[in-house]
């Protein structure tokens, strides 16, 4: 017996020694996974930290680097000119343009978020024929590219309505804040509306009976009881609304001249670093990191009720 247990291990250590540095490896992880998980890991971290994170580093090298050095440019910048920072306030009215994003990005996350708790209340929390084809209809709306919606709005904004012409100075849309709320509050609409359907449709029935007892009609109850029961819902839709816009690029491009006193969001700002005869590669790159701080910090201060909201939907019975 003991010479047949010698001659199996004999024959093991032989295997193993023919066995590759690869073959070994991965025999060893079947027998401990922590192995394998462990180095997976580390690897998907690293590529996920580069591939998100050296574009930054990217924009910042560009940006310090004067004008006219930018063939050089490797790890490290060609010189060093942080001046361009306020550069970028001085070349072009930059500061409008921030502001025109904001206040297109504020509205529309307002006018979102309120069409939508609307409508998650209808289709969360009652019941009614076609509620679920009506709601796969809401979501087909996000499935198109907006490319698909460009031409018939901008030949509707383009148009010149009578009754519009107190208010607007051509009696059209083009060049006017409308011309970005409109779309892009449709565009970003069904992605809010079914994150607050899922919030709403958990809510205990009792709480919201509970409310209409003592006197207050659906519409208060929605306000008073679900809505601050799903602020992390609440919270999520609208911080991804506000980024989406803010974001925004085909709609932003398209529906203004580009000029800051037209409403031109952020995104024409950066362009306008762009002439005929030069390029200003290291103010557009200012401007850019300037531009994303803004949406850094958000993401930052905001991460935990949008990682809530995102997963709280999907834990909850």
């Amino acid at each position: 017996m003991a010479t047949e247990t010698e001659t199996a291990e004999t024959q093991s250590d032989d295997q193993e020694r023919e066995q590759g540095p690869l073959e070994r490896w991965v025999g060893d992880s079947i027998s401990d996974p922590n192995r394998a998980y462990r180095p997976m890991f580390w690897l998907v971290t690293v590529f996920f930290l580069f591939t998100t994170l050296f574009p930054f580093y990217w924009l910042l090298m560009v940006a310090l680097t004067p004008e006219g050095q930018l063939q050089d440019v490797w790890l490290t910048p060609n010189g060093f000119n942080p001046g361009v920072f306020i550069e970028v306030f001085e070349i072009l009215p930059f500061h409008r343009y921030m502001f025109n994003s904001f206040v297109i990005a504020t509205v529309a996350t307002l006018v979102v978020l309120v069409v939508a708790s609307l409508a998650g209340y209808v289709f969360g929390r009652l019941s009614f024929p076609g509620k679920g084809p009506l709601m796969l209809l809401v979501l087909l709306v996000s499935f198109f590219p907006p490319a698909a919606f460009f031409i018939p709005i901008n030949d509707l904004f383009n148009t010149q309505f009578a009754i519009l012409e107190p208010i607007m100075q051509d009696g059209s849309l083009y060049n006017t804040p409308y011309a970005l709320i409109i779309p892009l509050s449709a565009i970003f609409m069904p992605l809010a509306i079914f994150i607050l359907t899922t919030f709403y449709s958990q809510i205990p029935d009792g709480l919201e009976d509970a409310a209409r007892v003592e006197g207050t009609t659906r519409l208060g109850a929605l306000f008073r009881v679900i809505i601050p029961l799903s602020a992390p819902g609440v919270a999520t839709a609208g911080v991804l609304t506000f980024i989406g816009v803010y974001n925004e690029f085909f709609f932003s491009f398209l529906m203004t001249d580009g000029q800051p006193e037209n409403w031109a969001p952020i995104l024409d700002g950066i362009l306008g670093f762009q002439g005929q005869y030069q390029t200003l590669y290291n103010a557009m790159a200012a401007a850019s990191i300037i531009g994303v701080l803004p949406m850094a910090i958000l993401v930052v201060v905001a991460q935990e009720k949008i990682v809530s909201g995102l997963t709280a939907g999907g834990l909850k019975e």
